[in-house]
C-alpha cells in the first residue's frame, strides 16, 4: 500500500521507480496541505497557464469535471504537446489538479481511470479509492465541528463492496503506518460484521417462522422491504451456497 505520508506525484518520494508518474498519476496517497498551499501553488506563474492550458486542451478531464487521469497520462502529455507544455512545469500542475478537492471526490467516487480522449480505460485501484476518502475525511474533518467519522465508516464500507476483495484481503491491503486510519478501518469492519450477524440472524428466524415476509415483518415490528434487502443480501453472500436458501422474497 502506497505511504499516505508521501506523494506519489514527486519522483523523488520513490526512489523504487524512475518515474512516479509511471506508478501513479494521482494524488489520493498526497498528505493535507498547510493551509493556502494549494491556492499559493495555483497562483505561481508557472503553474496557473499549465492548468488553463490543459482546460483548453482537454476541458473533458480538466473542465468542470475533474476524471481520474490513467497511469501514465503525464507521458502522454509531453509527448503529444512538447512545444506547450514543459515537463516541470507540467509536473506542478499535475500535483495541483491532482491534489485538489474535486479530483479526490473523483477517485474516491470510484470512477474510472481516463486516457486523452476522455475514454474510461481502467478502474482505479481500491487502495487510491480508500486514500481519498481519507484525504477527504481529513480535510472535512479540520473545518467541522461535526464528527464525520460515522458517515467515513459507511464510505469505506461502500468501497469495499465495490473493490470485489474479501474483508480480510481488503483489510490487510488498506492497512497502513497511520494508526489512526487503521482504527477507522477496524471500526468499520466492526460494525460491518455486526451487521452481517444481525442479517444471518434474521434470515435464520425468518426461514424457522414459516412465515411469509409481510407477516414476518409484521410479527416483529419491522418493514418488509427492509427485510426483503436483508434476505436479499444473505443470499448473494452465501452465493446459494447454503443448503436451504430462504425461499422466495415477497413483496410487501
Amino acid at each position: 500500500m502506497t505511504n499516505p505520508t508521501e506523494n506519489p506525484l514527486l519522483p523523488e518520494a520513490s526512489a523504487a521507480v524512475p518515474d512516479a508518474f509511471e506508478v501513479e498519476v494521482a494524488v489520493e496517497a498526497a498528505p493535507a496541505s498547510p493551509k493556502g498551499t494549494g491556492q499559493r501553488l495555483a497562483r505561481r506563474p508557472s503553474v496557473l497557464p499549465v492548468l488553463e492550458k490543459l482546460f483548453e486542451l482537454y476541458p473533458q478531464l480538466f473542465g468542470a469535471e475533474f476524471l481520474p487521469l490513467k497511469l501514465g497520462i503525464f507521458q502522454e502529455l509531453l509527448a503529444r504537446h512538447p512545444d506547450q507544455l514543459e515537463r516541470n512545469s507540467l509536473k506542478a500542475a499535475l500535483g495541483v489538479h491532482t491534489r485538489s478537492t474535486l479530483y479526490l471526490q473523483s477517485v474516491a467516487a470510484g470512477k474510472p481511470r481516463h486516457d486523452l480522449q476522455s475514454s474510461p480505460v481502467e478502474a482505479v485501484a481500491p487502495e487510491h479509492v480508500y486514500l481519498a476518502l481519507l484525504e477527504l475525511f481529513r480535510r472535512r474533518q479540520g473545518r467541522s465541528a461535526q464528527d464525520l467519522r460515522p458517515k467515513l465508516r459507511k464510505q469505506l464500507l461502500t468501497a469495499f463492496e465495490s473493490s470485489g476483495l474479501s474483508s480480510q484481503d481488503y483489510q490487510a491491503r488498506m492497512h497502513g503506518n497511520d494508526e489512526d486510519a487503521n482504527a477507522l478501518l477496524a471500526e468499520a469492519f466492526a460494525e460491518y460484521e455486526q451487521e452481517r450477524a444481525r442479517q444471518e440472524a434474521l434470515r435464520r428466524a425468518f426461514e424457522a417462522s414459516g412465515k411469509t415476509v409481510p407477516e414476518f415483518a409484521a410479527m416483529y415490528g419491522l418493514d418488509a422491504r427492509d427485510v426483503n434487502r436483508a434476505l436479499a443480501r444473505q443470499a448473494s453472500e452465501r452465493n446459494e451456497t447454503s443448503p436451504r436458501s430462504a425461499g422466495p422474497i415477497e413483496e410487501n
